[in-house]
């Protein structure tokens, strides 16, 4: 709330902190005064001394006490989060210190009340800046750059609550699309992709469903994408059953620890297939077949629930894109921005087992605070994809 006072230029910081006190029923012990931006300390100083004209705003806050939450109140939380795994987890993602002491009080409140401390010094830094750009010059560039900054942060702020009333699920991580498939007799899970060009199959998944045999390395190549795989060749032909019907099917051998098959738009566009969201389903030849729900995908792709369990396991994503031009025709789509460089008969791909990452795509995740090496251990982690592991990252 605004108070107007009637000062004399002869008064002393305390005598103006009494005023207030009498105005404002705030104690002074709790008191504090601060003018364009800056803390009256010297109760001593007269105001003029300190700066203040008629008409000046004295911003008045009351200062944090020691047992900023109530211990009554402390213990209550305790108490819940111990009765709570769901909310424990949550918390020990952000504030693991703080969960590590959950079974000492004494030490649970001084790290709590901690807490609760600095962000109402936080909040008091906040209202002092405030203050600071309410009376600052509106000629001074660097004010005005710290006023647009505030502004750009409240409007951020303002979106992120907005999103989170009208559509919380947004913040959700989705879950990836997979159906059951028997590859030559084999149980396979595959991940339905449409934005892969081809259906690609990891060396370890060709071997188990016995069809390595058939890889004609004449289709060996590189994909490039962020960061690059090798691609040890083609099998032509193999039965894939998907639902109730087995379908011709071929598929790009390609390195890779992530995902065992990625049904691409290849063959979605060959069998003209649909994936139908709003039944949840893939549908071919008018059959639907469900995709698995989250309990049901690969150890891989399936939701950590603690994130200290995420980053012990090595995060998986699907293959890179790959745009081919081979000698048995294009695969390339204008919609594609990866290419996959041939190297046919006898030539091997080289050094493709060299993670060589393009410099935009460090840099681009150095801006986010991190250092050149944290950036490609990150993509290494995510076997080249920028945006996991960017995630990652925060």
């Amino acid at each position: 709330s605004l108070h107007s006072m009637e000062v004399d230029s002869g008064m002393t910081v305390a005598d103006l902190k009494a005023l207030a006190e009498a105005e404002m029923r705030i104690p002074i012990a709790d008191m504090i005064l601060t003018h364009n931006g800056i803390e009256l300390v010297d109760a001593a100083k007269s105001i003029t001394a300190a700066g203040i004209i008629p008409d000046d705003m004295i911003l008045v806050t009351v200062r944090a006490s020691a047992s900023a939450v109530p211990p009554d109140r402390v213990e209550q939380i305790r108490q819940q989060l111990l009765m709570d795994a769901a909310a424990r987890q949550n918390i020990a993602a952000q504030n693991p210190e703080l969960i590590t002491a959950i079974n000492n009080p004494s030490e649970f409140r001084r790290i709590l009340t901690a807490m609760d401390m600095a962000r109402q010094e936080a909040q008091h830094l906040m209202e002092q800046e405030q203050q600071y750009l309410q009376n600052a010059d509106e000629f001074d560039i660097e004010a005005q750059k710290k006023i647009e900054a505030a502004i750009r942060k409240e409007n951020i702020h303002r979106n992120l609550e907005m999103a989170m009333e009208m559509h919380p699920e947004s913040f959700g991580r989705v879950v990836m699309l997979y159906i059951d498939t028997f590859v030559n007799g084999v149980p396979v899970k595959a991940f339905v992709d449409s934005g892969a060009q081809a259906t690609i199959m990891s060396p370890v998944c060709a071997e188990r469903c016995k069809i390595m045999h058939l890889l004609d390395e004449r289709f060996a190549g590189i994909a490039e994408g962020v960061g690059t795989a090798k691609i040890l060749g083609r099998v032509h032909h193999a039965e894939i059953k998907v639902g109730q019907q087995s379908l011709d099917c071929s598929f790009t051998i390609m390195e890779g620890k992530g995902v065992e098959l990625l049904f691409g738009l290849d063959q979605l566009r060959r069998h003209l297939a649909c994936i139908d969201l709003a039944e949840n389903c893939l549908k071919i030849n008018g059959e639907k077949i469900p995709f698995l729900p989250e309990h049901e995908l690969p150890d891989h792709a399936r939701e950590k629930k603690k994130k200290v369990e995420e980053k012990k396991k090595n995060p998986h994503s699907p293959p890179p894109k790959i745009a081919a031009t081979t000698q048995a025709g294009n695969l390339s789509s204008g919609s594609s921005s990866n290419s996959i460089r041939h190297a046919v008969a006898t030539t091997s791909a080289g050094n493709s087992g060299q993670r060589n990452y393009p410099e935009e795509v460090i840099k681009g995740l150095m801006d986010l605070g991190v250092t050149r090496e944290q950036a490609i251990q990150a993509l290494d982690l995510h076997g080249g994809n920028a945006d996991f592991a960017a995630n990652s990252l925060f």
